[in-house]
């Protein structure tokens, strides 16, 4: 009998080695630590630029110094003004903008082949945007006044300089680069219509307007 309760002890004692063994080799379970939370950009708010790029179009003048087209080309710089409403992934805007121009062009009009010239020395937009949020990326289409001023001269006969409204419409693509900066890239049509008459001849002004530009959000 003594013997039996001696083995039989042996035995726990075996097993409550074993068991402790085995506890002693198994890791602890380490708590995993949630991924930290990145909140979406938004582009609601008012923003402050400046703009750069080139405009190329056209321009003719009428009878009785009647000319073909000829080509208006020249570079524009300038400050730009705006507001962003998002909601969901739809944002609605207002920006305007004003530039220095120096698009001009020239050619050959009249019966004598005189010297003419067509240029833009300053132009602004007021427009709605209507953009697409794809976080930090927001394609947009854009549209609404344009104002500039249409200088025309022709040689030996006179020039003018008068300020008209006409319109625009175009697309662009803005992303934010670093904290509150974005920048972007867009693309506006632009018609003056056409300015004043030099002894009842006048020019028409049509551009087309490549410009990047650099905003700060507030």
């Amino acid at each position: 009998m003594k013997r039996v309760v001696l083995a039989g002890a042996a035995a726990f004692a075996m097993i409550a080695t074993t068991a402790s063994a085995a506890d002693l080799g198994r890791r602890p379970m380490m708590p995993t630590k949630a991924p930290e939370y990145v909140a979406p950009y938004t582009w609601t708010g008012f923003y402050i630029g400046i703009n750069g790029g080139g405009g190329f179009g056209r321009s003719s003048f009428s009878d009785p110094f009647a000319s073909g087209n000829f080509d208006l080309s020249g570079g524009v710089v300038g400050g730009t003004l705006g507001y962003n409403w998002q909601t969901g992934p739809l944002v609605l805007g207002l920006e305007g903008d004003i530039d220095w121009s120096g698009i001009r062009g020239d050619g050959l009009c009249g019966p004598a082949a005189l010297s003419c010239e067509t240029r833009n020395d300053w132009l602004g937009t007021f427009r709605g945007r209507v953009g697409y949020a794809a976080n930090m990326f927001m394609p947009y289409i854009t549209g609404g006044l344009a104002v500039g001023n249409i200088k025309t001269s022709i040689a030996g006969v006179g020039s003018t300089d008068q300020t008209n409204a006409g319109w625009t419409i175009g697309a662009g693509l803005e992303t934010k680069i670093a904290g509150p900066w974005s920048a972007k890239i867009e693309y506006l049509f632009v018609d003056l219509g056409r300015g004043d008459s030099i002894l009842g001849s006048d020019a028409d002004f049509r551009t087309n307007l490549v410009r990047a530009g650099v905003n700060y959000r507030f």
